[in-house]
């Protein structure tokens, strides 16, 4: 998960690579055009399910 950075950082084994580990080393050598579409994918993905969570919740009241 992304909370859990550190954690995965630490933990993590020579050849693991999870979302947050690759994010870091895209980051870390400068900000590419995928890091910028990886971040737009998360965050629409987001929106559209808690809106989706909003509107299951509100059809139940």
């Amino acid at each position: 998960s992304l909370d859990d950075f550190v954690v995965t950082f630490f933990t993590a084994g020579p050849g693991a690579t999870t979302l947050p580990l690759y994010i870091y080393s895209s980051v870390k050598l400068g900000v590419s055009p995928k890091v910028h579409a990886l971040s737009t994918l998360i965050i629409g993905l987001s929106a559209f399910f808690l809106a989706l969570g909003y509107a299951l919740t509100r059809r139940r009241v």
